[in-house]
């Protein structure tokens, strides 16, 4: 069962996860559809059953930048269990994509019959904060070309060949750049050797390479 091993519901015992499967509904988005948009009323939390899920923040009235992704088994859309307030960004479908919709009441019944969940849903919160931290490090230090290269590391999932279905404009959102840039870093990346590409199909040829060109490890040193 998939919400027995999302990090907020592990803990619960038979009882209290019973609860929580008999509130729940299931929905389907096609690849495009908008679950919620920002500022709508929050009721529910969700956790991803199969597909993919964008979490989009809109600047102005044309651009936005896809700041998370939310894959099988990520839960997402807790933050008005707590502050009672609209969602704070906006949630698309990048694939066809089932959720599981959990609303707050039962949520907030479990919490007072086992107020430790409260203790996972602290470390999801925190989570969600390194990760923004981690975005801010991104955007100051790293380059279009490193940014792209720790997307593709991240969306490989460890595969040294993988597929992306996100467009050249999902993409680019994700990176945080114009597609024309990212556009440009791939082919560098390519250039280099690092991976290569061609439609949507992805294959890492030097992973330590490309780790530094990320950030994640420091660059080997040079022979003089």
């Amino acid at each position: 069962m998939l919400l027995r091993h999302t990090p907020l519901f592990r803990l619960l015992e038979p009882n209290g996860l019973d609860l929580i499967v008999r509130s729940t509904r299931r929905t389907t988005l096609l690849r495009g559809q908008t679950l919620f948009e920002e500022g709508d009323p929050a009721r529910e939390l969700f956790v991803v059953a199969a597909g993919r899920i964008g979490i989009v923040k809109l600047a102005g009235q044309s651009k936005e930048s896809i700041v998370a992704l939310m894959e099988q088994g990520d839960l997402f859309g807790e933050m008005g269990l707590f502050d009672r307030q609209g969602r704070s960004a906006t949630a698309r479908a990048l694939d066809r994509t089932e959720l599981i919709k959990v609303p707050y009441t039962a949520v907030r019944a479990v919490i007072e019959q086992r107020p430790q969940i409260l203790w996972s849903l602290l470390e999801l919160i925190a989570l969600r904060l390194r990760n923004t931290d981690d975005a801010l490090a991104d955007a100051m230090f790293l380059d279009v070309s490193g940014r792209t290269a720790k997307r593709l590391l991240e969306l490989s999932q460890g595969k040294e060949e993988f597929r992306l279905t996100l467009t050249q404009e999902e993409l680019a959102s994700l990176v945080g750049a114009s597609r024309e840039r990212v556009n440009k870093a791939l082919s560098a990346l390519v250039k280099m050797k690092l991976l290569s590409a061609k439609d949507h199909n992805y294959k890492i040829l030097d992973r330590k390479g490309l780790e530094e060109m990320a950030g994640e490890i420091d660059p080997s040193p040079k022979d003089d």
